[in-house]
C-alpha cells in the first residue's frame, strides 16, 4: 500500500515494505503454541520445552543475519499520513490477547493438565523451560506496553498495562516515560548502561533503581496536588493491580503450585527487558552545560540498528533514536539517523554477548570511544571501572567530576 499527500502542490509517495512483515511480531506470543507442536512431533522430548530461549537468542540472530538491514526512511512530508494508517495500531494491538491467551495456556499445562498430544502431565523440567519460553513473550510483550505507553490515547495506555501485567513489572510504565526520557544518557539514569559495566552489574542497579525512581516520581505527582500518595489512583498500585487480578485468576483456576512458574516467568521476562535496556545506551552520554544542565537529547545518544529480523519482531525498537527524539511518534515511522552510533547486529544477537563480558567489551568498548572520537572523558563511566579506563584510553579533555560522583 503507497501512502501519498500533496506538499506544495506536488504529490509524496512513498511505499512501506515491512508493511505486511510488522504482523510477524504476532509469531512471539505464539511461542508456547509452537512448544505444543513440537512436543507432539518429537514423541515428548523435552527439549523442545526450551523452544522460547532458543526462538529468541538462535533464530532471531540468524534471520537478521539472513534479512539483513532496512536503513530506508519515509519522507518527512508523510509522517503524518503514516501514523494515521490505523492498520499498524491493529498489528500492536492483536500482540496482546494472544499473549495473555499463551499464558491461560501455559498456567493449565503448569498446572498439571494435559493436551491432546500431552498424555502425561509435564515433569519439573518441562515446566521450567515452558516458564522461560513464557518469559520470552512476556519481556517482549513489555516492548508491546512501551510502544503502546506512549502514546495519548488512553485506552491503548490501558493495553499497556494489561501487558505489562504478565511480569508484574508495572511500575516500568512510570519510569520509562517520565524518568528515563528525562535523564537517559546521564550517570543519574539507571536504566542506562555504564561504559565497563557488566550486565550482571547492571541487573540489580536497574531494577532497584526502577522501581525506586517510579515509586518517587507518584509520590511527587502526589504531592503537586496536595493529595496523599496512598491511594488507588497511584499508578503503581493500579498498574500491580493488573498483575494480581491476573496471576490471582491464574492460580486460582489451576492451582497455587503454579506460582513459582509465574516467578520464573516473570523474572525472565524482566531479565529480558532490561538486557535491552542496558545495550540501548552503552557507554552513552549527554554533556553537560555550563547550566548544570544536560544538553538536549540527540540522535547520538541511543544504539541503533536496521537489521530487519529483529525490527518487525520489536515494532522498530531499534531505532532508539528517533524514539526518544518523539517519544509519542508511533514505530512505523521512526527514522534512522546517519549520526547514530550503529550496533554489529540486532538486539537479540548483541544480548547474547552481554553473557560474556570480556567478549561484550572487545566488540563494544572500541565503537564508544570512536563514537567519541577517542575522547573516553566523553563517555558514560561505570565507578567500579573508570580508572582502569582512563588509564588505558587517557583521561580525555572532558573527563570531570561526574564519574566519582556517580
Amino acid at each position: 500500500m503507497t501512502i501519498q499527500a500533496t506538499v506544495d502542490g506536488q504529490v509524496v509517495e512513498w511505499r512501506d515494505k515491512k508493511r505486511y512483515l510488522w504482523i510477524m511480531g504476532a509469531i512471539i506470543p505464539l511461542i508456547p503454541l509452537m512448544m505444543w507442536g513440537l512436543h507432539a512431533l518429537t514423541g515428548g522430548a523435552t527439549v523442545v520445552w526450551f523452544f522460547g530461549p532458543f526462538f529468541v537468542f538462535v533464530l532471531i540472530p540468524l534471520f537478521d543475519l539472513l534479512a539483513g538491514l532496512d536503513p530506508n526512511n519515509p519522507p518527512d512530508e508523510l509522517i503524518e499520513a503514516l501514523e494515521e494508517d490505523r492498520f499498524y495500531r491493529w498489528v500492536t494491538y492483536a500482540f496482546i490477547p494472544v499473549q495473555i491467551a499463551g499464558l491461560i495456556w501455559g498456567a493449565y499445562l503448569l498446572g498439571g493438565n494435559t493436551l491432546p498430544g500431552i498424555d502425561d502431565p509435564l515433569t519439573v523440567v518441562q515446566k521450567i523451560g515452558l516458564a522461560l519460553g513464557l518469559g520470552m513473550v512476556a519481556g517482549i510483550g513489555i516492548n508491546t506496553a512501551h510502544e503502546l505507553g506512549h502514546k495519548k490515547e488512553e485506552h491503548e495506555r490501558w493495553f499497556a498495562r494489561v501487558a505489562l501485567a504478565q511480569t508484574f513489572y508495572g511500575h516500568f510504565f512510570i519510569e520509562h516515560n517520565r524518568g528515563h526520557h528525562v535523564r537517559v544518557a546521564t550517570p543519574e539514569d539507571p536504566a542506562s548502561g555504564r561504559l565497563g559495566e557488566t550486565v550482571w552489574e547492571f541487573m540489580p542497579r536497574t531494577i532497584i533503581g526502577s522501581l525506586k525512581s517510579a515509586w518517587s516520581l507518584e509520590k511527587k505527582r502526589f504531592v503537586r496536588q496536595k493529595k496523599s500518595h496512598w491511594s488507588i489512583k497511584n499508578d503503581l498500585f493500579n498498574a500491580w493491580a493488573f498483575s494480581l487480578v491476573l496471576w490471582g485468576g491464574l492460580m486460582i483456576a489451576f492451582g497455587w503450585q503454579i506460582l513459582p512458574y509465574l516467578l520464573i516467568q516473570a523474572a525472565a521476562g524482566i531479565w529480558l527487558l532490561e538486557s535491552v535496556n542496558y545495550l540501548e545506551h552503552y557507554g552513552m552520554k549527554r554533556a553537560k552545560l555550563d547550566s548544570g544542565r544536560y544538553e538536549r537529547v540527540n540522535p547520538s545518544h541511543s544504539w541503533n540498528s536496521n537489521n530487519i529480523g529483529t525490527n518487525v519482531l520489536l515494532y522498530h525498537l531499534q531505532r532508539h533514536s528517533d524514539h526518544h527524539a518523539n517519544p509519542t511518534r508511533r514505530y512505523q515511522a521512526l527514522r534512522d539517523f546517519k549520526e547514530a552510533p550503529v550496533l554489529p547486529t540486532g538486539y537479540a544477537g548483541m544480548i547474547v554477548l552481554t553473557w560474556i563480558p570480556q567478549v561484550w567489551r572487545k566488540v563494544m568498548d572500541e565503537r564508544v570511544l570512536s563514537h567519541y572520537d577517542g575522547d573516553i572523558g566523553r563517555a558514560n563511566l561505570h565507578p567500579r571501572t573508570a580508572d582502569a579506563y582512563v588509564r588505558k584510553y587517557g583521561a580525555g579533555t572532558s573527563q570531570d567530576e561526574e564519574v566519582a560522583a556517580a
